[in-house]
């Protein structure tokens, strides 16, 4: 079997999770370098070219699949890296990409859930969420801004919600990018280093940098509560910029080739109406 076979076994989030235990400059399958991840990167894209047009196909002809890439990590952990080098590879005309800040008013008059449901990718679409529904039972726990008896409550909810959408053809790729400490540092320094990456600084990073280990318990929290084989969780070594982007590709790759999309048939006679085309003329 080939790395990218193997992949959604490497990555996937254990039941026992321990963070701690996880490396996040790990290569446990794949490219050892970031040549070969470049070389890798291409043959990916050829990959997930064709199964995208496959699935966008599908859905035109009244297929109801779609796909949710759903990313989460601290801050500098390269969400939007992510998004600009694997969702990059995709047609722009078959992505549909949702970003969620901080609640506005008028989410919050709503269940944490109707923002959410409202990006939801729709049939033939490749979706990808820069944070998620997660934000509420991460930040949120936290930072203290429900009760606790709400956020957990909020686990049943969220795998209920992912219950659904995959019963509804969503196959559905959660990826947590793992960073270190060290790492996150590092590229805070770079930020402030270059006045082009200066307006990505945020100083309130440095305080939540301060609460760490509660976000890494929310985070192992979160990951335990809603795992499933409908909806997994896979843990993105992303301290390497390289490897975190061809894994969330692959990821994506192998997904939909898992679901292998389909051409539909022509709802006319392919041998009539390509002699009506040679017989054609233009006035």
């Amino acid at each position: 079997m080939t790395a990218t076979r193997t992949l959604r076994q490497a990555l996937r989030a254990p039941k026992d999770l321990d963070l701690t235990a996880v490396d996040p400059r790990g290569r446990p399958v794949g490219p050892r370098d970031k040549k070969a991840a470049a070389d890798a990167m291409t043959e990916l894209g050829e990959r997930l070219g064709a199964q995208q047009e496959a699935l966008y196909a599908e859905a035109a002809g009244g297929g109801h699949r779609a796909v949710l890439l759903v990313l989460q990590g601290m801050d500098t952990s390269g969400k939007g890296g992510v998004i600009e080098h694997a969702a990059g590879l995709i047609n722009p005309q078959g992505l549909h990409i949702a970003s969620f800040k901080k609640p506005t008013s008028e989410e919050l008059a709503h269940d944490f859930l109707w923002r959410i449901r409202r990006q939801v990718p729709a049939a033939g679409m490749i979706g990808v969420f820069d944070r998620s529904h997660y934000e509420d039972v991460l930040v949120v726990r936290v930072n203290g801004l429900v009760p606790e008896l709400e956020w957990r409550s909020r686990y049943g909810a969220i795998r209920d919600f992912e219950g659904e959408l995959a019963a509804a053809g969503v196959a559905i790729v959660k990826c947590m990018l793992h960073i270190s400490p060290e790492e996150q540092q590092a590229r805070l320094l770079a930020r402030l280093d270059d006045p082009a990456k200066r307006w990505k600084y945020n100083p309130g990073d440095v305080d939540v940098r301060g609460r760490w280990a509660d976000y890494r318990a929310a985070y192992t929290g979160a990951l335990r509560e809603t795992d499933s084989d409908v909806a997994p969780w896979y843990i993105v070594p992303a301290d390497r910029k390289w490897y975190r982007n061809w894994a969330v590709s692959a990821l994506l790759a192998e997904t939909l080739e898992e679901m292998a999309p389909q051409y539909p048939p022509p709802s006319y006679d392919v041998a009539v109406e390509r002699r009506r085309v040679e017989a054609s003329t233009v006035r």
